[in-house]
Protein backbone atom coordinates (compact mmCIF):
# COMPACT_ATOMS: atom_id res chain seq x y z
CA UNK A 1 0.00 0.00 0.00
CA UNK A 2 1.55 3.67 -0.79
CA UNK A 3 1.09 5.78 2.34
CA UNK A 4 2.58 8.77 0.18
CA UNK A 5 -0.63 8.75 -1.43
CA UNK A 6 -3.61 11.02 -0.40
CA UNK A 7 -6.34 8.96 -0.82
CA UNK A 8 -4.39 6.35 1.43
CA UNK A 9 -3.86 8.85 3.81
CA UNK A 10 -7.09 10.05 4.57
CA UNK A 11 -8.20 6.55 4.84
CA UNK A 12 -5.72 5.82 7.54
CA UNK A 13 -6.78 8.92 9.61
CA UNK A 14 -10.76 7.78 9.38
CA UNK A 15 -9.70 4.54 10.62
CA UNK A 16 -7.72 5.97 13.31
CA UNK A 17 -10.44 8.42 14.43
CA UNK A 18 -12.92 5.80 14.45
CA UNK A 19 -10.74 3.22 16.49
CA UNK A 20 -9.87 5.83 19.00
CA UNK A 21 -13.68 7.00 19.52
CA UNK A 22 -14.72 3.30 19.90
CA UNK A 23 -12.27 2.84 22.57
CA UNK A 24 -13.58 6.05 23.97
CA UNK A 25 -17.07 5.24 24.10
CA UNK A 26 -15.99 1.97 25.63
CA UNK A 27 -13.63 3.29 28.43
CA UNK A 28 -16.75 5.74 29.17
CA UNK A 29 -19.30 3.10 29.94
CA UNK A 30 -17.49 1.04 31.68
CA UNK A 31 -16.85 4.11 33.83
CA UNK A 32 -20.20 4.66 34.02
CA UNK A 33 -21.21 1.37 35.01
CA UNK A 34 -18.50 1.65 37.97
CA UNK A 35 -19.92 5.00 39.35
CA UNK A 36 -23.45 3.20 39.27
CA UNK A 37 -22.31 0.28 41.14
CA UNK A 38 -19.99 2.36 43.41
CA UNK A 39 -23.37 4.35 43.99
CA UNK A 40 -25.99 1.02 44.61
CA UNK A 41 -23.40 -0.29 46.94
CA UNK A 42 -22.96 3.06 49.04
CA UNK A 43 -26.65 3.29 48.80
CA UNK A 44 -27.20 -0.12 50.44
CA UNK A 45 -24.24 -0.05 52.79
CA UNK A 46 -25.81 3.36 53.92
CA UNK A 47 -29.34 1.64 54.20
CA UNK A 48 -27.68 -1.30 56.15
CA UNK A 49 -25.82 1.21 58.34
CA UNK A 50 -28.77 3.17 58.98
CA UNK A 51 -31.41 0.57 59.67
CA UNK A 52 -32.41 -0.03 63.23
CA UNK A 53 -34.69 -2.40 64.90
CA UNK A 54 -37.30 -0.25 67.21
CA UNK A 55 -38.21 -4.30 68.74
CA UNK A 56 -35.61 -5.63 71.46
CA UNK A 57 -36.22 -8.96 71.29
CA UNK A 58 -35.27 -9.94 74.98
CA UNK A 59 -38.45 -7.63 75.99
CA UNK A 60 -41.19 -9.64 73.97
CA UNK A 61 -42.80 -11.87 76.19
CA UNK A 62 -46.06 -13.76 75.65
CA UNK A 63 -48.37 -11.52 77.63
CA UNK A 64 -47.83 -8.27 75.84
CA UNK A 65 -51.25 -6.70 75.08
CA UNK A 66 -50.73 -4.80 72.08
CA UNK A 67 -47.59 -5.20 69.23
CA UNK A 68 -45.28 -3.16 68.52
CA UNK A 69 -46.74 -0.41 65.63
CA UNK A 70 -43.59 1.48 64.39
CA UNK A 71 -41.41 0.37 61.66
CA UNK A 72 -38.72 2.21 60.01
CA UNK A 73 -38.77 2.13 56.20
CA UNK A 74 -35.54 0.89 54.35
CA UNK A 75 -36.87 3.33 50.99
CA UNK A 76 -35.14 3.53 47.94
CA UNK A 77 -35.41 7.09 46.88
CA UNK A 78 -34.30 7.73 43.01
CA UNK A 79 -34.80 5.94 39.47
CA UNK A 80 -33.09 2.48 39.08
CA UNK A 81 -30.70 1.75 36.30
CA UNK A 82 -32.46 -0.12 33.77
CA UNK A 83 -29.08 -2.19 32.76
CA UNK A 84 -28.44 -2.66 36.85
CA UNK A 85 -32.01 -4.33 36.24
CA UNK A 86 -31.38 -6.62 32.94
CA UNK A 87 -27.82 -7.79 34.68
CA UNK A 88 -29.75 -8.94 38.34
CA UNK A 89 -32.24 -10.61 36.53
CA UNK A 90 -29.39 -12.16 33.57
CA UNK A 91 -30.66 -15.56 34.41
CA UNK A 92 -34.61 -15.25 34.07
CA UNK A 93 -34.09 -13.15 31.23
CA UNK A 94 -32.42 -15.81 29.37
CA UNK A 95 -34.76 -18.57 30.50
CA UNK A 96 -37.78 -16.34 29.58
CA UNK A 97 -36.61 -14.28 27.03
CA UNK A 98 -37.32 -10.51 26.99
CA UNK A 99 -40.71 -10.81 25.77
CA UNK A 100 -41.32 -13.35 29.03
CA UNK A 101 -39.59 -11.22 31.09
CA UNK A 102 -41.43 -7.77 29.87
CA UNK A 103 -44.69 -9.44 31.05
CA UNK A 104 -43.52 -10.55 33.98
CA UNK A 105 -42.17 -7.40 35.15
CA UNK A 106 -45.53 -5.67 34.38
CA UNK A 107 -47.50 -8.37 36.51
CA UNK A 108 -48.75 -7.61 39.76
CA UNK A 109 -49.66 -10.35 42.54
CA UNK A 110 -51.80 -10.35 45.73
CA UNK A 111 -50.17 -12.61 48.27
CA UNK A 112 -53.47 -13.72 50.96
CA UNK A 113 -51.32 -15.14 53.71
CA UNK A 114 -47.95 -14.28 54.45
CA UNK A 115 -47.03 -17.05 56.86
CA UNK A 116 -44.65 -20.69 55.79
CA UNK A 117 -45.67 -20.73 51.98
CA UNK A 118 -46.49 -17.20 51.63
CA UNK A 119 -43.53 -15.45 52.43
CA UNK A 120 -41.56 -17.86 49.97
CA UNK A 121 -43.77 -17.23 47.41
CA UNK A 122 -43.40 -13.87 47.67
CA UNK A 123 -39.75 -13.86 47.74
CA UNK A 124 -38.82 -15.73 44.91
CA UNK A 125 -41.51 -13.93 42.66
CA UNK A 126 -39.71 -10.47 44.00
CA UNK A 127 -36.53 -12.32 42.87
CA UNK A 128 -37.35 -13.35 39.78
CA UNK A 129 -38.71 -9.74 38.42
CA UNK A 130 -42.50 -9.06 39.54
CA UNK A 131 -42.84 -5.46 40.68
CA UNK A 132 -45.30 -5.25 42.02
CA UNK A 133 -47.08 -7.20 44.90
CA UNK A 134 -49.42 -6.87 47.59
CA UNK A 135 -48.88 -8.74 50.77
CA UNK A 136 -52.11 -9.27 52.86
CA UNK A 137 -51.77 -10.70 56.46
CA UNK A 138 -53.28 -9.75 59.70
CA UNK A 139 -51.19 -11.68 61.99
CA UNK A 140 -47.78 -11.15 63.72
CA UNK A 141 -44.17 -13.02 63.74
CA UNK A 142 -44.08 -15.06 67.02
CA UNK A 143 -41.00 -17.03 67.97
CA UNK A 144 -42.55 -20.21 66.38
CA UNK A 145 -43.30 -18.63 63.20
CA UNK A 146 -38.74 -18.36 62.60
CA UNK A 147 -38.84 -21.94 61.77
CA UNK A 148 -40.76 -21.56 58.11
CA UNK A 149 -40.84 -18.23 57.88
CA UNK A 150 -38.81 -16.94 54.95
CA UNK A 151 -37.81 -13.35 56.15
CA UNK A 152 -38.63 -13.12 59.52
CA UNK A 153 -35.95 -12.70 62.21
CA UNK A 154 -35.34 -12.46 66.11
CA UNK A 155 -35.66 -9.01 65.53
CA UNK A 156 -39.13 -9.25 63.93
CA UNK A 157 -40.80 -11.15 66.21
CA UNK A 158 -43.98 -9.03 67.44
CA UNK A 159 -44.50 -7.17 64.15
CA UNK A 160 -46.76 -7.57 61.45
CA UNK A 161 -45.55 -10.59 58.92
CA UNK A 162 -46.06 -8.57 55.83
CA UNK A 163 -43.97 -5.64 57.64
CA UNK A 164 -40.69 -7.96 58.15
CA UNK A 165 -41.59 -9.49 53.95
CA UNK A 166 -41.97 -5.95 52.68
CA UNK A 167 -38.34 -4.79 54.19
CA UNK A 168 -36.69 -7.53 52.72
CA UNK A 169 -38.46 -7.37 49.75
CA UNK A 170 -36.88 -4.25 49.43
CA UNK A 171 -33.64 -5.01 49.56
CA UNK A 172 -33.66 -7.92 47.37
CA UNK A 173 -35.08 -5.30 44.59
CA UNK A 174 -34.35 -1.71 44.54
CA UNK A 175 -37.50 -1.01 42.41
CA UNK A 176 -40.65 -3.28 43.10
CA UNK A 177 -43.81 -1.65 44.29
CA UNK A 178 -44.70 -3.44 47.79
CA UNK A 179 -48.07 -2.81 49.20
CA UNK A 180 -48.20 -4.26 52.72
CA UNK A 181 -51.76 -4.58 54.25
CA UNK A 182 -52.07 -5.65 57.60
CA UNK A 183 -55.10 -6.95 56.92
CA UNK A 184 -57.84 -9.88 56.88
CA UNK A 185 -59.57 -10.41 53.67
CA UNK A 186 -63.30 -10.86 53.66
CA UNK A 187 -65.58 -11.61 51.06
CA UNK A 188 -67.87 -8.48 52.02
CA UNK A 189 -65.03 -6.14 50.66
CA UNK A 190 -62.84 -8.98 48.74
CA UNK A 191 -62.65 -6.65 45.77
CA UNK A 192 -60.97 -3.65 47.24
CA UNK A 193 -57.53 -6.26 48.27
CA UNK A 194 -57.77 -7.61 45.14
CA UNK A 195 -57.90 -5.14 42.58
CA UNK A 196 -55.95 -5.05 40.28
CA UNK A 197 -54.17 -7.87 40.28
CA UNK A 198 -52.82 -10.67 37.47
CA UNK A 199 -52.37 -13.28 40.21
CA UNK A 200 -53.60 -14.26 43.42
CA UNK A 201 -52.15 -16.17 46.23
CA UNK A 202 -54.53 -17.87 48.70
CA UNK A 203 -52.21 -19.37 51.56
CA UNK A 204 -54.74 -18.97 54.36
CA UNK A 205 -55.04 -21.30 56.99
CA UNK A 206 -58.26 -21.16 57.86
CA UNK A 207 -60.57 -22.99 55.48
CA UNK A 208 -63.83 -20.86 55.60
CA UNK A 209 -61.67 -18.26 54.08
CA UNK A 210 -59.91 -19.80 51.79
CA UNK A 211 -63.25 -21.22 50.25
CA UNK A 212 -64.46 -18.02 50.71
CA UNK A 213 -61.24 -16.27 48.68
CA UNK A 214 -61.30 -19.25 45.69
CA UNK A 215 -65.23 -18.40 45.22
CA UNK A 216 -64.97 -14.86 45.02
CA UNK A 217 -61.46 -14.89 42.54
CA UNK A 218 -63.25 -17.62 40.59
CA UNK A 219 -66.69 -15.60 40.10
CA UNK A 220 -65.18 -12.45 38.98
CA UNK A 221 -62.76 -14.24 36.71
CA UNK A 222 -59.46 -13.53 39.11
CA UNK A 223 -56.49 -16.06 38.31
CA UNK A 224 -56.08 -17.50 41.82
CA UNK A 225 -53.35 -19.99 43.12
CA UNK A 226 -54.30 -21.96 46.18
CA UNK A 227 -52.04 -24.11 48.44
CA UNK A 228 -53.44 -26.81 50.53
CA UNK A 229 -51.95 -28.35 53.57
CA UNK A 230 -48.16 -28.48 54.13
CA UNK A 231 -48.54 -28.88 58.38
CA UNK A 232 -48.07 -32.58 59.72
CA UNK A 233 -46.11 -33.69 56.22
CA UNK A 234 -42.62 -34.63 55.77
CA UNK A 235 -42.28 -35.86 52.07
CA UNK A 236 -41.24 -33.75 49.13
CA UNK A 237 -41.79 -36.15 46.79
CA UNK A 238 -45.11 -36.15 47.70
CA UNK A 239 -45.78 -32.73 46.43
CA UNK A 240 -47.46 -31.85 43.52
CA UNK A 241 -49.84 -29.34 41.41
CA UNK A 242 -52.88 -30.02 39.95
CA UNK A 243 -56.29 -28.62 39.30
CA UNK A 244 -58.47 -28.60 42.39
CA UNK A 245 -61.00 -31.07 40.99
CA UNK A 246 -57.96 -34.01 40.67
CA UNK A 247 -56.56 -33.37 44.05
CA UNK A 248 -56.46 -37.13 46.01
CA UNK A 249 -55.47 -38.13 49.35
CA UNK A 250 -55.09 -34.22 51.17
CA UNK A 251 -57.84 -34.11 53.81
CA UNK A 252 -57.56 -30.06 53.48
CA UNK A 253 -57.84 -30.07 49.53
CA UNK A 254 -61.21 -32.77 49.86
CA UNK A 255 -62.69 -30.85 52.00
CA UNK A 256 -62.12 -27.31 50.44
CA UNK A 257 -63.12 -29.06 46.83
CA UNK A 258 -66.48 -30.72 48.23
CA UNK A 259 -67.37 -26.78 50.06
CA UNK A 260 -66.47 -25.59 46.50
CA UNK A 261 -68.58 -28.42 44.56
CA UNK A 262 -71.70 -27.15 47.08
CA UNK A 263 -71.24 -23.15 45.84
CA UNK A 264 -70.98 -24.75 42.10
CA UNK A 265 -67.08 -24.17 41.60
CA UNK A 266 -66.24 -27.70 40.64
CA UNK A 267 -62.82 -26.94 38.77
CA UNK A 268 -60.88 -24.48 36.78
CA UNK A 269 -58.42 -23.52 40.24
CA UNK A 270 -54.46 -25.09 40.35
CA UNK A 271 -53.52 -26.04 43.48
CA UNK A 272 -50.32 -27.26 44.72
CA UNK A 273 -50.85 -29.99 47.77
CA UNK A 274 -49.46 -33.18 49.03
CA UNK A 275 -50.82 -36.87 48.57
CA UNK A 276 -48.79 -37.87 51.80
CA UNK A 277 -51.04 -38.68 54.50
CA UNK A 278 -50.39 -37.14 58.00
CA UNK A 279 -48.05 -39.35 60.17
CA UNK A 280 -48.87 -40.43 63.72
CA UNK A 281 -48.36 -36.89 65.04
CA UNK A 282 -50.86 -35.25 66.99
CA UNK A 283 -52.25 -31.63 67.32
CA UNK A 284 -50.14 -29.57 70.65
CA UNK A 285 -52.48 -29.88 73.24
CA UNK A 286 -53.57 -26.94 75.28
CA UNK A 287 -53.08 -26.29 79.16
CA UNK A 288 -55.36 -27.04 81.36
CA UNK A 289 -55.84 -23.91 82.19
CA UNK A 290 -56.91 -22.32 78.81
CA UNK A 291 -59.93 -25.15 78.60
CA UNK A 292 -61.35 -23.37 82.09
CA UNK A 293 -61.66 -19.85 80.72
CA UNK A 294 -64.37 -21.24 78.48
CA UNK A 295 -65.36 -22.40 75.36
CA UNK A 296 -61.93 -23.23 73.96
CA UNK A 297 -63.34 -22.09 70.14
CA UNK A 298 -63.18 -18.12 71.51
CA UNK A 299 -59.73 -18.13 71.92
CA UNK A 300 -58.62 -17.80 68.51
CA UNK A 301 -58.13 -14.21 67.12
CA UNK A 302 -61.12 -14.97 64.43
CA UNK A 303 -64.19 -17.25 64.29
CA UNK A 304 -63.10 -20.40 62.49
CA UNK A 305 -59.56 -20.22 63.01
CA UNK A 306 -57.45 -22.86 64.49
CA UNK A 307 -56.50 -22.54 68.29
CA UNK A 308 -54.38 -25.88 68.91
CA UNK A 309 -50.86 -25.53 67.12
CA UNK A 310 -50.47 -27.73 64.26
CA UNK A 311 -47.11 -29.21 63.71
CA UNK A 312 -45.15 -28.24 60.81
CA UNK A 313 -42.01 -29.16 59.58
CA UNK A 314 -40.38 -26.01 57.68
CA UNK A 315 -39.20 -26.99 55.08
CA UNK A 316 -42.61 -27.99 53.43
CA UNK A 317 -44.39 -24.65 53.47
CA UNK A 318 -41.52 -23.32 51.76
CA UNK A 319 -41.46 -26.26 49.00
CA UNK A 320 -44.96 -25.24 48.83
CA UNK A 321 -43.87 -21.78 48.06
CA UNK A 322 -41.50 -22.51 45.58
CA UNK A 323 -43.71 -24.48 43.43
CA UNK A 324 -46.46 -21.53 43.95
CA UNK A 325 -44.30 -19.24 43.16
CA UNK A 326 -42.87 -20.87 39.72
CA UNK A 327 -46.19 -21.87 38.55
CA UNK A 328 -47.33 -18.24 38.50
CA UNK A 329 -44.13 -17.06 36.64
CA UNK A 330 -44.15 -19.45 33.76
CA UNK A 331 -47.81 -18.25 33.42
CA UNK A 332 -46.99 -14.65 33.35
CA UNK A 333 -43.69 -15.24 31.12
CA UNK A 334 -46.58 -17.06 28.38
CA UNK A 335 -44.41 -20.41 29.32
CA UNK A 336 -46.92 -22.50 31.20
CA UNK A 337 -46.93 -26.07 32.53
CA UNK A 338 -49.30 -27.23 29.98
CA UNK A 339 -49.24 -30.78 31.71
CA UNK A 340 -48.53 -31.39 35.42
CA UNK A 341 -47.28 -34.67 36.14
CA UNK A 342 -49.77 -36.72 38.20
CA UNK A 343 -48.58 -39.00 40.68
CA UNK A 344 -51.91 -41.55 40.29
CA UNK A 345 -54.36 -41.79 38.08
CA UNK A 346 -56.43 -44.56 38.73
CA UNK A 347 -60.41 -42.75 38.43
CA UNK A 348 -61.55 -45.94 36.90
CA UNK A 349 -60.81 -47.91 39.57
CA UNK A 350 -62.20 -45.70 41.70
CA UNK A 351 -65.98 -45.30 39.51
CA UNK A 352 -65.62 -49.65 38.88
CA UNK A 353 -64.91 -49.72 43.08
CA UNK A 354 -67.93 -47.02 43.29
CA UNK A 355 -70.46 -48.88 41.25
CA UNK A 356 -69.87 -52.17 42.40
CA UNK A 357 -69.80 -50.95 46.14
CA UNK A 358 -73.90 -49.64 45.06
CA UNK A 359 -75.01 -52.58 43.83
CA UNK A 360 -73.81 -54.61 47.02
CA UNK A 361 -75.72 -52.06 48.54
CA UNK A 362 -78.90 -52.58 46.88
CA UNK A 363 -78.74 -56.30 47.03
CA UNK A 364 -78.17 -55.85 50.45
CA UNK A 365 -80.71 -53.28 51.44
CA UNK A 366 -82.92 -54.63 49.10
CA UNK A 367 -83.95 -50.86 48.32
CA UNK A 368 -82.87 -48.80 45.09
CA UNK A 369 -80.06 -46.68 45.56
CA UNK A 370 -79.33 -43.52 43.71
CA UNK A 371 -76.49 -42.36 45.63
CA UNK A 372 -74.54 -43.70 48.37
CA UNK A 373 -73.28 -41.54 51.39
CA UNK A 374 -69.43 -41.72 50.17
CA UNK A 375 -68.51 -40.36 46.59
CA UNK A 376 -65.33 -41.35 44.58
CA UNK A 377 -62.99 -39.15 46.67
CA UNK A 378 -64.06 -41.22 49.29
CA UNK A 379 -63.30 -44.46 47.59
CA UNK A 380 -59.73 -42.96 46.80
CA UNK A 381 -59.02 -42.22 50.85
CA UNK A 382 -60.00 -46.41 51.42
CA UNK A 383 -58.22 -47.66 48.87
CA UNK A 384 -55.09 -45.95 48.94
CA UNK A 385 -54.92 -43.85 52.34
CA UNK A 386 -56.82 -46.27 54.66
CA UNK A 387 -55.96 -49.85 52.78
CA UNK A 388 -53.24 -48.77 50.96
CA UNK A 389 -54.22 -50.83 48.18
CA UNK A 390 -54.19 -53.95 50.02
CA UNK A 391 -57.20 -56.52 51.75
CA UNK A 392 -57.80 -55.98 54.92
CA UNK A 393 -57.59 -59.96 55.44
CA UNK A 394 -54.65 -61.23 56.23
CA UNK A 395 -51.68 -61.97 54.98
CA UNK A 396 -53.08 -58.29 53.40
CA UNK A 397 -52.13 -59.29 49.78
CA UNK A 398 -52.80 -56.44 46.84
CA UNK A 399 -56.36 -57.90 45.43
CA UNK A 400 -56.60 -58.70 41.86
CA UNK A 401 -60.20 -58.00 41.76
CA UNK A 402 -60.68 -55.56 44.66
CA UNK A 403 -63.87 -54.78 45.78
CA UNK A 404 -65.20 -52.52 48.53
CA UNK A 405 -67.37 -53.92 51.84
CA UNK A 406 -69.80 -52.86 54.53
CA UNK A 407 -67.70 -54.39 57.16
CA UNK A 408 -70.62 -54.35 59.92
CA UNK A 409 -73.69 -55.00 57.74
CA UNK A 410 -75.96 -53.41 60.79
CA UNK A 411 -73.70 -50.17 61.09
CA UNK A 412 -74.43 -47.22 58.37
CA UNK A 413 -71.97 -47.66 55.07
CA UNK A 414 -69.41 -44.67 56.03
CA UNK A 415 -65.78 -44.48 55.15
CA UNK A 416 -65.19 -46.03 58.61
CA UNK A 417 -67.22 -48.87 58.39
CA UNK A 418 -65.73 -49.40 54.46
CA UNK A 419 -62.79 -51.77 53.79
CA UNK A 420 -61.05 -53.57 51.01
CA UNK A 421 -61.47 -57.03 50.05
CA UNK A 422 -60.81 -59.53 47.38
CA UNK A 423 -63.53 -60.54 45.12
CA UNK A 424 -63.74 -63.98 46.97
CA UNK A 425 -63.50 -62.82 50.32
CA UNK A 426 -66.15 -60.63 49.85
CA UNK A 427 -68.75 -62.78 48.32
CA UNK A 428 -67.80 -64.90 51.77
CA UNK A 429 -68.55 -61.80 53.78
CA UNK A 430 -72.07 -60.65 52.03
CA UNK A 431 -72.77 -64.38 52.52
CA UNK A 432 -71.82 -65.62 56.41
CA UNK A 433 -73.09 -61.79 57.46
CA UNK A 434 -76.64 -62.37 56.68
CA UNK A 435 -79.29 -59.30 56.42
CA UNK A 436 -79.60 -55.81 57.91
CA UNK A 437 -82.89 -57.55 59.60
CA UNK A 438 -81.50 -60.93 60.56
CA UNK A 439 -77.81 -60.66 61.17
CA UNK A 440 -75.85 -64.31 61.04
CA UNK A 441 -72.68 -63.14 62.49
CA UNK A 442 -70.55 -60.26 63.39
CA UNK A 443 -67.46 -59.65 61.40
CA UNK A 444 -64.90 -60.87 64.14
CA UNK A 445 -66.70 -63.75 63.97
CA UNK A 446 -66.06 -64.50 60.62
CA UNK A 447 -62.63 -63.51 60.10
CA UNK A 448 -61.42 -63.23 63.80
CA UNK A 449 -60.70 -60.46 66.47
CA UNK A 450 -57.00 -59.60 64.95
CA UNK A 451 -59.00 -58.21 61.51
CA UNK A 452 -61.42 -56.03 63.67
CA UNK A 453 -58.45 -54.63 65.42
CA UNK A 454 -56.83 -53.83 62.23
CA UNK A 455 -60.49 -52.21 61.00
CA UNK A 456 -60.47 -50.43 64.45
CA UNK A 457 -57.22 -48.83 64.48
CA UNK A 458 -58.00 -47.61 60.57
CA UNK A 459 -60.50 -45.98 61.68
CA UNK A 460 -59.09 -44.15 64.47
CA UNK A 461 -56.30 -42.85 61.61
CA UNK A 462 -59.21 -41.67 59.68
CA UNK A 463 -60.35 -40.13 62.78
CA UNK A 464 -56.97 -38.17 63.61
CA UNK A 465 -57.05 -37.25 59.96
CA UNK A 466 -60.01 -35.09 60.15
CA UNK A 467 -58.90 -33.63 62.76
CA UNK A 468 -56.22 -31.41 60.33
CA UNK A 469 -58.71 -29.36 58.55
CA UNK A 470 -61.02 -29.00 61.82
Amino acid sequence: MNFHSHQNQLVATAVGASVATACLISAYSAYSRRERRKQLTEEISRSLSTHKSSLDVNSYTSNTSTPPTTYQSDEFSGKYDEELIREQLARNYAFFGDDGMDKVRRGKVVVVGCGGVGSWAAVMLVRSGISRIRLVDFDYVTLSSLNRHATATLTDVGTPKVRCIERILKKISRWVEVDARVDIWRKEEGGDLLEGADWVIDAIDNITTKVDLLKYCHDHKIKVFSSMGAGAKCDPTRIQISDISSTIYDPLARSVRRRLRSQGVSSGIPVVYSTEVPGDVKLLPLPEEEFQKGAVKELGVFDDFRVRILPVLGPLPSIFGLYVATYILCELAGKPILNPLPIKNRKKLYERLLRDLLHREMKLTGETINKLPIDEDDVSLIFEDVHRGRSVIPPHNVPSRPVLVRWDIVKPLTVDNCVVMEFGEAEKHYKESGSREDPLKRPEDIWSCEVKHVVNRRAEELRREREWVM
